[in-house]
Formats: structure tokens, C-alpha cells, sequence
């Protein structure tokens, strides 16, 4: 099972709001684990249970129990991720709910009820009534998520709404302490230990404009949004993990399978299948990295043949030679003089 993360611009825009309410920042990061430099690339990731970890942390060092209704109610998605961008580009409301669950993962990784993929938020006709249903698996594991999320998509867009489209809120985590804040928050009447997380909406909020940005933004959102979405989805496959840990310590030449193994925290077996169900094997993946780094070495034409050898990890340049011709029928020199500078 491939590991949740969410997207670094989250958890630095909650450790932002729990300073500015009291909290430390040196704190925040010990307690969570996070280090903080990581989280200046909004497009980075962070592992769900450092995230959670942060929350509680938050919570705590702040003193306030319902912070995670706080930072929905306060702060717009659009500040912490593309994904509220997008939203906000979008023509209407419905169109919103689609880029939601289309590019949702970039903000907050998850899984979703039952076998196989599926959307977080899904739409259903329920006792006469709209609702939108969040699906996420194991939700009381992390009951802030649903305040946060459903406290966002409540009060952000009430700033272009001409009335409440929430009418109703159903969560499947029991009443806390600070029940009087769902009331304040939600406007609406809300119901503990459901067997749904879905918030009831105004049919008709669907058809209302947002378009807080011009069109052409949306167009350019989404390309970029398409990208980061391919790239997490391929960190998530074996090879794309196999890739990633492989890079930066190719040049070393000490790239076996039982290194890459015990940085993954798996054995040799398990990862061995797990590259096998994909239809690759450890020596692929291996192999057809360093033809693609190698090729991109000569191409810029900034560093030598030896130097491409070394730093795909061959330490003898002429058995560097010898894989360039399986893989090109060509010599590395050959390549390299037949790029323009």
C-alpha cells in the first residue's frame, strides 16, 4: 500500500496559522517531525502521518481544540494548493466540484471506501435531498480532515454565494467538547455518529458563478496541475519509488537491489513482486535509468563521456561505452558530438 502524503503548501499554511495563534514554530516541527525547509516548495510532499502529527501538535500548542474548523472557516484552499486555484477559476460551483475530485490528491492524498479507486466526493440523491458524500476510508482515524475540508467548502464560498448552500451536516465522528463551534461554523443543523461524512447542499448551488479568476488562469492551472498529478501518481508505483531513491546515489555504483530494498523498508522478496506485478524487473528499471540520465548528459553537452559514465555509476568508462551501444548502437562520443551546442 503506497504511503498517503499531503502537499507541503497544507502543512505550511497550518504551521502558519498556529503561530500566528500562539503556537511555536520550533515546536511544531520537533513534535511533528517535519523539517521545515521542506515545506518552502508548496508542490513538496509530506507524509500523512506527519501532517496528523502536526495537527495534534497545533492543537495543543495553541490551546484550541477546534483549530481544524478554524483554518477551514479562515483560510481559502487557493492560499495553500493549485487545487483551490483551480476552484477558483472554475466557471461555477459544479464545475468546481469536478476539478475537486479530479486534482484533490494534489492537496490530500487518500483512499477511498471499498475495493479500488475511487472519488473522495461523490454526489447522491438521498431522503429528497442533494448530498455531497465525502468517501475517504478510516475517517474517525483523523476526524480534523472532515472539519477542515467541510468547514472550508462551507464558508469560502460564501463569499460569492447569495445564500447558505449547506443546508445540513453529517459526520460520523462523535460530538466533542467545542459542539457549540460546529453551530457558529456551519450555520446549519449538524448530526454526530452518522454512518456518512456529506454535508446536504442547495440544489441549485451548482449552477452559480465563481470564476474569482479568468479563464485562460484555469487553462494554465490545470495544465501545470496534470503534471504534478502524474508525478505523484508515478512516485507511488514501485518503479516510480525505485527511481527516486536510485537517483541520488546512482554515481556511487552501490545500487543493489538489497540497498533499494532496505531503504523502501521492504525485503528483497516483497519488492521483487511488487516490480514483477508492474512488468519490470530491478535490472530494468536500473538499466533504462541510466540509458535516460546518460542520454540527457551528452544532450546538454555540460559534462564529459567519463563524467556521464560516472554519474550514471559506472566506474569503468569503457563498460560505459559497451551499455551505451546496446542501448543506442552507438558509441557515447558519437552522441555527444551530434547534439547541438
Amino acid at each position: 500500500m503506497a504511503e498517503l502524503t499531503v502537499g507541503a503548501g497544507l502543512a505550511r499554511g497550518l504551521v502558519k496559522l498556529a503561530v500566528s495563534t500562539g503556537a511555536d514554530e520550533a515546536a511544531l516541527a520537533e513534535r511533528s517531525g517535519i523539517n521545515l525547509e521542506d515545506l518552502q516548495d508548496q508542490d513538496n510532499r509530506v507524509p500523512m502521518a506527519k501532517y496528523i502529527a502536526l495537527m495534534r501538535a497545533a492543537k495543543e500548542l495553541t490551546g484550541d481544540p477546534a483549530l481544524a474548523l478554524h483554518w477551514g472557516e479562515a483560510v481559502d484552499l487557493s492560499e495553500v494548493s493549485i487545487v483551490g486555484l483551480i476552484m477558483n477559476a472554475a466557471e461555477t460551483m459544479g464545475e468546481a466540484f469536478v476539478q475537486m475530485n479530479r486534482f484533490g490528491k494534489l492537496a490530500i492524498d487518500f483512499e477511498v471506501e471499498g475495493a479500488g479507486p475511487g472519488d473522495r466526493f461523490r454526489m447522491r440523491m438521498e431522503k429528497g435531498g442533494v448530498w455531497l458524500e465525502d468517501a475517504r476510508a478510516n475517517p474517525n482515524e483523523f476526524p480534523e480532515l472532515t472539519e477542515v475540508g467541510f468547514a472550508r467548502m462551507t464558508c469560502q464560498p460564501r463569499r460569492f454565494l447569495p445564500k447558505q448552500h449547506v443546508l445540513e451536516v453529517h459526520v460520523t465522528h462523535p460530538a466533542p467538547a467545542y459542539r457549540a463551534e460546529y453551530d457558529r461554523v456551519f450555520q446549519c443543523p449538524v448530526v454526530f455518529d452518522s454512518h456518512w461524512n456529506a454535508l446536504r447542499v442547495d440544489p441549485a448551488a451548482g449552477s452559480h458563478r465563481v470564476a474569482l479568476q479568468p479563464r485562460y488562469v484555469f487553462g494554465v492551472l490545470s495544465e501545470r496541475a496534470q503534471e504534478l498529478l502524474n508525478s505523484l501518481e508515478t512516485s507511488k508505483s514501485a518503479r516510480g519509488k525505485v527511481e527516486s531513491l536510485l537517483m541520488p546515489i546512482l554515481h556511487t555504483g552501490d545500487v543493489g537491489i538489497d540497498v533499494i530494498a532496505k531503504k523502501v523498508g521492504q525485503s528483497r522478496q516483497t519488492l521483487f513482486r511488487r516490480l514483477k506485478a508492474e512488468g519490470v524487473t530491478f535490472e530494468q528499471v536500473l538499466d533504462e535509468l541510466r540509458q535516460r540520465l546518460a542520454m540527457h548528459y551528452l544532450g546538454n553537452k555540460k559534462v564529459s563521456v567519463n563524467e556521464t559514465a560516472y554519474l550514471v555509476g559506472f566506474s569503468d568508462p569503457t563498460a560505459f561505452s559497451r551499455a551505451f551501444k546496446r542501448w543506442t548502437g552507438k558509441s557515447p562520443r558519437e552522441v555527444r558530438a551530434s547534439k547541438p551546442d
